[in-house]
């Protein structure tokens, strides 16, 4: 299909807001044992090669003209069964529930297995053949997707916050080709979501040098800022010839080597039957949780999920998750693969890893001086201090040149507070002409004087120079809507640049049948 396109503008921020434009039918899926929301199925278009995948909590969006067109919703979801709902049946003001049923194993194929009564072969073997067939089962001529990407982050109270949109045509020369070399992005359309909150320090990147903002236990390149390539990188069946990510590594040559092995039972896809690979990984400080579902006809590998978990932290709400711990999650990629005559295409990937951000203290020392009429100490705080803690005078521990520098007594004044110290009037008087002195050459070494300051707040509760930390949750995700097998050259203008952030300086190009494709925006 040959599709036109036009440049819009050069500069994504002055974007008029073409998004804005539709009117959604909203839905939710959820399982109908459980109640608990079904993440990332597959809702397509019936007869139509458009759809949308469901988001964290079940949610989609379909737009309206689809309802107006009488058309017929797919849904589809690892483990489940398949579902057909006409649209004209949804209502288009309220949220749509569709309770799903878990796949269950159809009789004939339960007698026919009977028979045969093969022996399985072993967890090992089937993943070797899944690795082994990547050049048959994947394509490797040249083809595009496209899709609805977006980047989010949960803050503590499970909140959506600062949410960047949009719709994008990957194009890829295919899997023998090196992936973070020959592939291309075009952007159709950015979003910058203000319906939801933004919060600029959780939106920079990661600092590992002030460790303002860091991955504990973990390290992640920035790749020039540009989210959509740090999500890219992470499709471990995509670059399985190349490092990938911790500890797939090489996927063609170290998932084998890096990890044990186990069956667990089978999962239903629709009508087909999927081998369920378990696999585990220990490490001193970090565990490994995996998942491969593979093609009981020819070893296709239809998704994979990767979780690590820090061993030694626990998650802030103590919540045990699907492996059955409640330790910190470090990161977790969740890819899945859809056939499509005979080779398997990408439907969806989410990278999602958790993150520290540590804001500065609210109560500090603003500084510590000398008076030399006064004999003492002077401190001063940035706030009024409670009275209690600041003339507790253990919790100001100063040594002179090593040894232990005891008080007599302390004087409160607003947030100034006297120290005088307990030694004879000589010697304190020597003391302090040194630190004089030594402030005077600009040299004032721990050695000489050692101050530790503790166990102080302000009328607010904050603690004296205290940094809070708070733990976020960082996603990026990209949703398949359509694939396309005939590719045509784009001039290198129209190409988002890969060594810079994607909403930032970027081209925008629509295709004339940009309509067809939606943001599949989270339900408030």
């Amino acid at each position: 299909m040959k599709l036109n396109y036009f440049v819009v503008i050069c500069f994504l921020i002055f974007l008029p807001p073409l998004w804005g434009q539709q009117e959604f039918i909203r839905g939710k899926l959820l399982d109908v044992q459980t109640g608990e929301p079904v993440v990332f199925a597959t809702i397509r278009i019936k007869g139509k090669a458009v759809g949308v995948i469901s988001n964290q909590d079940g949610g989609f969006r379909i737009p309206k003209k689809f309802k107006e067109l009488g058309d017929v919703l797919v849904i589809s979801s690892m483990g489940y069964q398949k579902k057909e709902i006409p649209i004209a049946g949804l209502s288009s003001e309220d949220i749509n529930i569709v309770r799903l049923f878990q796949g269950v194993l159809e009789l004939s194929e339960a007698v026919v297995t009977a028979r045969k009564k093969r022996r399985r072969p072993s967890p090992r073997r089937i993943v070797r053949k899944a690795i082994e067939a990547i050049p048959v089962n994947f394509p490797q001529n040249a083809f595009s997707t496209i899709g609805y990407y977006r980047d989010y982050q949960l803050n503590q109270k499970n909140e959506y916050i600062n949410l960047n949109e949009a719709i994008i045509e990957v194009f890829d020369e295919g899997f023998d080709e090196l992936d973070h070399k020959t592939s291309q992005v075009r952007i159709y359309d950015y979003k910058r979501n203000e319906d939801f909150k933004r919060y600029s320090l959780a939106e920079q990147r990661y600092n590992y040098q002030t460790q303002q903002k860091v991955i504990n236990n973990a390290f992640l390149p920035d790749y020039g800022g540009n989210e959509f390539i740090i999500l890219r990188i992470h499709d471990a069946l995509r670059n399985h010839k190349v490092n990938s990510f911790d500890f797939v590594n090489v996927l063609e040559q170290d998932l084998l080597r890096n990890h044990h092995f186990f069956l667990e039972e089978d999962t239903y896809l629709g009508n087909d039957v999927l081998y369920t690979i378990g696999f585990r990984k220990s490490l001193p400080g970090h565990r490994v949780y995996g998942i491969l579902y593979i093609s009981k006809q020819n070893f296709a590998i239809h998704g994979m999920e990767y979780s690590v978990y820090d061993r030694l932290k626990t998650n802030t709400v103590k919540k045990i998750n699907k492996y059955n711990t409640n330790k910190q999650l470090v990161f977790e990629v969740i890819t899945e693969y859809k056939p499509i005559e005979d080779k398997m295409f990408l439907n969806y990937i989410s990278f999602h890893n958790s993150f520290q951000l540590w804001d500065a203290p609210v109560f500090m020392l603003r500084g510590i001086t000398v008076d030399l009429s006064k004999k003492c100490f002077i401190v001063t705080f940035s706030d009024l201090p409670v009275r209690k803690s600041a003339t507790n005078l253990r919790n100001y521990k100063f040594r002179f040149e090593g040894r232990k520098v005891k008080f007599l007594r302390g004087n409160l004044r607003q947030n100034v507070m006297e120290l005088y110290p307990d030694m004879e009037k000589s010697e304190s008087q020597l003391m302090f002409k040194e630190i004089e002195n030594h402030e005077r050459r600009g040299r004032l070494e721990k050695e000489f004087l050692d101050i530790k300051i503790s166990d102080i707040k302000d009328l607010e509760g904050n603690v004296l120079n205290k940094w809070i930390s708070r733990d976020y949750q960082q996603f990026r995700e990209y949703f398949v809507q359509q694939i396309n097998q005939k590719t045509h050259p784009i001039p290198d203008s129209l190409l988002m640049k890969k060594d810079r952030p994607i909403f930032k300086d970027q081209p925008i190009v629509r295709p004339d049948n940009f309509e067809e494709y939606w943001m599949n925006t989270p339900l408030k």
